[in-house]
């Protein structure tokens, strides 16, 4: 009985069910993401499927060194688990820059062993070498490429482009051409371990040299680009070991990443060469000062004032970004929207596609505070409404709102579809100081006549209006 069990469940019809099911799953889990209503959901029956791929993949024959395995579970659960857990909301991106990197180091180092372990794929077919080759190039690319990103997300590193200045493209073809002629020659017959060696290397130098002169104002970008590769790197590993699964599941990440990042360079204004081609974008810092590096004078409010604008307004739009997330100010927001709902005044968030430093940020730390989904409303459905709205509430959005996007060609951001909140009647930004965003130049809005300033940290800011608020 035993026997037949054994032989039933490593049936090769049987495991090729089960992962269709896990397919399935994984489809029907990635349509939940769509929005904050169905996201928890969406992830947990993705969850499912993956922990059947995974079952189905360890009762294939020929599976062994089970005490291995074992091993990497039990270390994979002791690391993420509680990393997964325990992060703060602003630094969300951080770690999906992070377990996403790790992801294209482990696809280069099967490269590395598989290599090893076959005497340099000896005896492989070529399109075994060329997926293996792929995936060892893309995964160390995306590796190291996504611990910079870390890096400057977490501000080990410096935000702002680090570049080589007109060396940085040579110095980057170089380092592709050594990785793709080093791949040629493994593919030719080479068996010398310094052969794959030098295309991880080379590869891991280039993600590194890429990344370095990328500015914070397109980490967003980078962060969805780096994830697309590595499940590129993915569904080429799952071709060198025959693995339906990571195939699968490599080419739908590949595939949605892909999609997400032509998605946010156009919101931008960018084409995805340029981004990769870096040099834009780094905060400078700046202090809260009377004049603005135009000559517009600022105008500095009071929660007070803020809360009778708002209290008597007939529509007001909040605008989150970055510095909400680093405030921790959702909740704050949700209350105060909450308190301007009771009082008759219509509220509506807008979301614009890069705000934050990942994508979708705003909207996942929005969900968190249990904000209705229908009160976010895209850029796009947005804009409309601000020539209708009396208070523009901005919580640390800067280059989402810049109107030089629009009026001044000479900008870096020129051309960049931003939230035109200078149409509203008046505008209350809540920020700590005059500093600047990621893009690193100045913001005309917050000198604009109809803009006051209230400065601070957001969440105090906004917990103070909204006792102003109950006060009225």
């Amino acid at each position: 009985m035993t026997v037949l069990a054994t032989s039933f469940f490593q049936d090769e019809n049987f495991i090729k069910v089960c992962y269709i099911v896990a397919f399935g799953l994984f489809i029907y889990g990635l349509m939940g993401l769509t929005g904050p209503r169905t996201a928890v959901r969406g992830n947990k029956i993705a969850a499912v499927g993956m922990a059947l791929a995974v079952i189905v993949t360890l009762l294939t024959p020929g599976i062994g060194n089970w005490g291995l395995i074992a091993l990497g579970v039990v270390i994979g659960t002791v690391v993420g688990v509680p990393a997964a857990r325990n992060v703060k909301m602003t630094a969300v991106p951080q770690m999906v820059a992070l377990f996403n990197g790790v992801g294209g180091g482990a696809v280069a180092l099967i490269a590395w062993v598989e290599f090893r372990e076959s005497g340099g794929f000896d005896g492989f077919a070529l399109y075994i070498v060329i997926a293996s080759m792929f995936a060892a190039v893309i995964g160390s690319i995306s590796f190291w490429g996504s611990n910079i990103a870390f890096g400057k997300l977490q501000e080990l590193l410096p935000s702002k482009p680090i570049s080589l200045g007109p060396l940085q493209q040579l110095i980057n073809l170089l380092l592709l051409l050594i990785a793709v002629g080093l791949s040629v020659l493994i593919c030719a017959g080479g068996s010398s371990e310094l052969l794959i060696i030098g295309v991880l290397v080379s590869a891991g130098l280039l993600g590194i040299f890429v990344v370095l002169p990328i500015g914070g104002a397109d980490m967003p970008v980078v962060i969805s680009l780096l994830n697309a590769l590595t499940g590129l790197s993915a569904a080429a590993t799952g071709i060198a070991l025959d693995n339906t699964a990571l195939i699968v599941a490599g080419m739908i990440v590949g595939a949605s990443g892909t999609i997400l990042t032509r998605q946010m360079a156009e919101a931008m204004n960018r084409t995805i060469p340029s981004i990769v081609a870096g040099g834009f974008g780094g905060e400078v810092a700046a202090v809260a000062g009377a004049t603005g590096a135009d000559g517009g004078t600022v105008r500095s409010t009071t929660a007070a004032d803020a809360a009778i604008q708002m209290a008597y307004a007939r529509l007001v739009v909040v605008v989150p970004g970055y510095g909400m997330a680093v405030a921790q100010a959702q909740h704050a927001v949700r209350e105060l929207s909450q308190m301007l709902e009771a009082k008759g005044v219509e509220v509506k968030f807008a979301i614009h596609p890069v705000a934050g430093r990942m994508p979708g940020h705003m909207n996942v730390l929005l969900a968190e505070a249990d904000v209705p989904y229908e009160q976010l409303k895209e850029m796009d459905d947005i804009n409309g409404e601000f020539s209708r709205t009396q208070v523009s509430l901005v919580i640390g959005a800067n280059d989402v709102t810049n109107p030089d996007a629009r009026k001044k060609t000479d900008s870096p951001i020129f051309g960049m579809p931003i939230l035109n909140v200078d149409e509203s009647e008046s505008v209350i930004v809540l920020k700590r100081s005059m500093a600047s965003g990621f893009a690193g130049i100045e913001n005309p809005l917050f000198t604009n006549p109809k803009t006051a300033m209230l400065f601070g940290d957001a969440k105090a800011s906004v917990g103070a209006i909204t006792e102003e608020l109950k006060a009225l």
